[in-house]
């Protein structure tokens, strides 16, 4: 997938602040962070999105939030908390189609900027 921007910074094509990486799974900072603590947890796997996810892929997406539980102790974030979410589709706010989570924390959810 060389036109996902996703893909290349898998393949280190692309340059990323790694924040996580294992054989399954890469995480990264946002580069338009919403939060104070924005990253982007992404199977190395290409999967456009959640509505193209297969029965099989079900470990893949749980090594993903154990990636960002891993994240959350290691910021220091696990008694204050962070949010964990998954936009899909159009409507969903999907804007890279390769699915990712994103782990934001530093703020209350719901508080402005």
């Amino acid at each position: 997938m060389t036109d996902c921007v996703f893909c290349r910074i898998v393949a280190r094509e692309s340059p990323a602040d790694i924040e996580y990486e294992d054989d399954a799974v890469v995480a990264f900072r946002d580069i338009y962070p919403k939060a104070p603590v924005h990253v982007l947890i992404v199977p190395k796997r290409h999967i456009a999105s959640l509505a193209e996810l297969a029965a099989g892929d079900a470990e893949l997406m749980g090594r993903c939030l154990l990636a960002a539980r891993a994240i959350g102790e290691a910021k220091g974030l696990a008694e204050r908390g962070y949010r964990v979410t998954v936009n899909t589709g159009p409507e969903g706010g999907q804007v890279v189609y390769h699915v990712h989570f994103h782990f934001t924390a530093g703020r209350r959810a719901g508080s402005p900027r």
